[in-house]
């Protein structure tokens, strides 16, 4: 139930290469499937992100912007991709194909999907989750 005013916490992980993008500022837009649990999360709400490869590493971070698109295609369009985890050096090859590793064409057709901008807050290697 989400009540107006009060900002909520979200859960996700992420691998190692983002999650470290996102904490040192490099990464300042996460890229998401809109489905039903992205769908929850409103400007002012906090992620928890867990690290992959490390889950006792958590980064908070608040939710500035959202950007909802149909497509990665529009997304890839409309969002700097430098601000998505892409280097300067594959700026150029840069695809919205690049996300069908994550998620399939029916599922991006089905939700659509979701740009969130974001600042860090907190990061954190000894805050658990379940703290």
């Amino acid at each position: 139930l989400l009540h107006k005013g009060i900002n909520m916490i979200h859960e996700m992980r992420l691998k190692a290469r983002p999650f470290e993008q996102i904490a040192t500022g490099c990464k300042t837009v996460e890229l998401r499937l809109n489905d039903p649990k992205r769908q929850k999360i409103a400007v002012g709400d906090t992620i928890l992100f867990q690290r992959m490869d490390d889950m006792n590493q958590v980064l908070a971070v608040q939710v500035v912007a959202l950007h909802t698109f149909a497509s990665f295609g529009e997304l890839y369009k409309a969002i700097p991709l430098d601000k998505c985890g892409y280097s300067p050096a594959e700026l150029s090859d840069a695809s919205p194909e690049d996300m069908l590793q994550y998620y399939t064409t029916e599922e991006e057709g089905k939700w659509g999907v979701l740009a969130i901008e974001i600042e860090v807050k907190c990061l954190s290697a000894q805050w658990g989750l379940n703290n």
